[in-house]
């Protein structure tokens, strides 16, 4: 069989973006390299991971989100050690995330500086569980005909003007197209040619569940001392950061001796570890694909670009991607749209990744053990504790202000749709399931209804009584990721309307009358 689309890796982005090819009707076969899903890295506390506001409404518009958010109870009963893990998360001020260790507040963010984010079910940012979000994720994706095959990893492959052939697993598969999904080291990343350029790391990260003979010996909490950074989270949760240069990282095995060793000489105490149950290593490598896209062969994902977890902005910037890329691929596969279509899924998203990896190394920079550090610290904590402070850098790692640059000076083009409170209750989120356009109209305009008409099934026509804010706006054409393509706040011109559906949805299927 020759399938649409091949997807290496069948993590969170590979398995979201093929759940986007299959409300297209494409068909899609997902190799994964692991037999077995599940890890013990994916689950508490160590699996723990924030989603933000692009993500969250994501999931909102392809009706994920109610599964996704339901609380879960572990079944190995450490629901306890999950809530340890987020020490910051029980605290008497609510905290919205950090920089860099340092802390800002709900109660300080204003988010009237965000007139174009409505309220929503979709919220600002949500904890996920890893292994819960692929089991939904993979579960979705099977009810929706994705093929998974697991123990399947990809080894090499050939691309022709006509399409892909995969070796993976002692097998050969063929496809249209191949998206490497296949993380950090991917190999449709090497194997493909694709030149990775960025920075070399400074520290080797350490992530440890152990046990300590003395806990009382170590603060609860972030610390940053002369020679590194820990984070300890009763009852035995360690995080270290040890700047010499990545040079641990994925070399040697990590024993109790070791994570002992870099403990003390990182906290200035004697304090002694009994056992090493579960220990991982991570670096601040910040390196990023120059191009995401090589004839055939495209990469989403950690595959894309990899840069440190503070913040926890990789697994949100994976998806992002996969929302992106998906409806685009499956118009140009189906021929909805020409080939040029891909091309901005380099130039809309190779600008926030690259924007995602200074993010990372401006934390590394505060996080370096020297006086320097440690002063320009003390300003930023003084910076975030403020209004507009806590409101910036909310803005940030929540990814409110996401905006591509559309070619439009409206300030809602470009943007994430509003999520309209329309009447009987529902929400326009509510109306982008199905993975098409959708041209909103509060004003019911016979020529607007007519304009979606010669797109057919591509561009979805809504009617709609608006019961909220409107925010001064009559209608909007809104991309299948729901991102907002034209507005109109007067009479529409049909005619710019026409330019923008043409733009993003190619050849009308009908003439206009």
């Amino acid at each position: 069989m020759i399938y649409d689309v091949l997807i290496a890796g069948g993590g969170p982005v590979g398995l979201f973006l093929a759940c986007e090819l299959r409300l297209a009707g494409l068909s899609v076969l997902v190799l994964e390299q692991a037999e077995d899903p599940r890890s013990p890295l994916k689950r508490l506390p160590f699996g723990m991971r924030g989603l933000s506001a692009p993500t969250i409404e994501a999931f909102h518009r392809r009706g994920l989100l109610g599964d996704i958010a339901a609380p879960k109870t572990p079944k190995d009963g450490s629901g306890d050690r999950a809530a340890s893990a987020a020490h910051w998360m029980h605290q008497p001020r609510r905290p919205g995330g950090h920089f860099a260790g340092i802390q800002f507040f709900h109660d300080n963010i204003d988010a009237s500086k965000w007139p174009y984010r409505l309220p929503s079910p979709a919220g600002t940012s949500m904890m996920v569980e890893m292994e819960s979000l692929e089991t939904i994720l993979a579960a979705r994706a099977e009810a929706m005909g994705v093929e998974i095959s697991r123990g399947f990893g990809v080894e090499s492959f050939e691309q022709s003007d006509e399409g892909v052939s995969v070796c993976a697993g002692g097998e050969t598969f063929r496809g249209h197209w191949l998206v490497g999904c296949d993380g950090g080291r991917s190999i449709v990343r090497k194997a493909g040619g694709f030149e990775f350029v960025g920075t070399d790391p400074e520290f080797t990260g350490y992530s440890a569940d152990v046990e300590i003979a003395d806990p009382d010996k170590l603060q609860t909490g972030r610390h940053y001392t002369a020679t590194g950074m820990y984070t300890f989270s009763p009852p035995a949760t360690i995080a270290m950061v040890d700047f010499d240069g990545g040079a641990f990282h994925r070399t040697q095995p990590i024993t109790l001796e070791h994570v002992q060793s870099v403990l003390r000489r990182i906290s200035v105490t004697e304090v002694t570890l009994t056992a090493v149950k579960l220990a991982t290593t991570w670096t601040d490598r910040a390196y990023q694909a120059t191009s995401y896209r090589r004839g055939r062969v495209l990469l989403a994902g950690d595959a894309a670009h990899i840069h440190s977890p503070l913040g926890g902005q990789g697994l949100n910037f994976g998806l992002g991607d996969a929302m992106n890329l998906g409806w685009k691929l499956a118009a140009v596969i189906r021929g909805d749209a020409p080939d040029s279509l891909l091309d901005t899924y380099s130039s809309e998203r190779h600008p926030v990744g690259a924007q995602v990896l200074d993010w990372s190394r401006a934390q590394v920079a505060l996080m370096r053990p020297s006086r320097s550090s440690r002063a320009l610290e003390a300003i930023i904590r003084d910076l975030i504790d403020t209004r507009d402070g806590a409101t910036y850098f909310a803005e940030r790692v929540w990814g409110v202000s996401l905006r591509y640059d559309l070619g439009d000076i409206n300030p809602l083009v470009g943007r994430s749709a509003p999520d309209f409170e329309l009447a009987d209750e529902a929400r326009l989120g509510d109306f982008l399931r199905a993975g098409r356009g959708l041209l909103l109209d509060f004003t019911a305009n016979a020529s607007l209804e007519a304009l979606a008409g010669r797109w057919g099934n591509r561009i979805a026509y809504l009617a709609a009584d608006n019961v909220g804010d409107r925010l001064d706006v009559n209608a909007l054409l809104i991309r299948p990721d729901g991102v907002v393509a034209w507005v109109c706040e007067a009479e529409p011109d049909i005619e710019e309307a026409a330019k923008a559906a043409l733009r993003w949805f190619g050849e009308p299927e009908r003439a206009s009358a």
